[in-house]
């Protein structure tokens, strides 16, 4: 559970089962810039900022300082590491095999709901331009999911705000 894979047991593993180097440092990067920024940046800003008004640029500033320390501590763990698997092999080389198990099953996690809120907000996107385009009006219950409401302690779906979102 808390046994730990030496650095040089990971490298070893990986040049017998190296998988092929085919981008770039350019690429990385902008495969990097991709990730950090995401969609929530042009779908959420007019949200946040009737919310928090002028606010909203300096939360911009401290994410992205944040972002780039984040990005500059994964650059020198792969510098150090050079092989795939990026957090759960950093994780297993430091803190165990137990801790690492669960970055794995976390970042599984958090690619699964990222990939939901990004198809739910170019869903608005899609949904705006059928209609402007087109002039056709999607129907309410194809446009948003059912909305969750606590009922005791069961959560049940309330089909009123939608039933399915068919272009997410």
């Amino acid at each position: 559970m808390w046994r730990v894979k030496s650095l040089d047991a990971i490298l070893a593993t990986a040049q017998k089962k190296s998988l092929h180097r085919s981008l770039g440092a350019f690429q990385l990067t902008l495969l990097g810039v991709g990730a950090i920024i995401g969609t929530g940046i042009f779908v959420l800003t007019a949200a946040a900022s009737q919310k928090a008004g002028p606010g909203m640029m300096l939360s911009f500033v401290i994410a992205g300082a944040v972002c780039a320390v984040a990005a500059l501590c994964y650059s020198e763990l792969a510098a150090m590491a050079p092989v795939s698997g990026s957090a759960y092999t950093y994780t297993y080389a430091v803190m165990g095999e137990l801790l690492a198990w669960m970055v794995g099953w976390a970042l599984i996690l958090e690619y699964a709901v990222a990939a939901g809120a990004v198809s739910v907000g170019w869903s608005g996107y899609v949904l705006g331009l059928i209609e402007n385009a087109a002039g056709f009006d999607w129907p309410d219950a194809l446009q948003a999911g059912p909305a969750w409401s606590m009922n005791g302690f069961i959560p049940s779906p309330d089909f009123s705000a939608g039933i399915i979102n068919v272009p997410a």
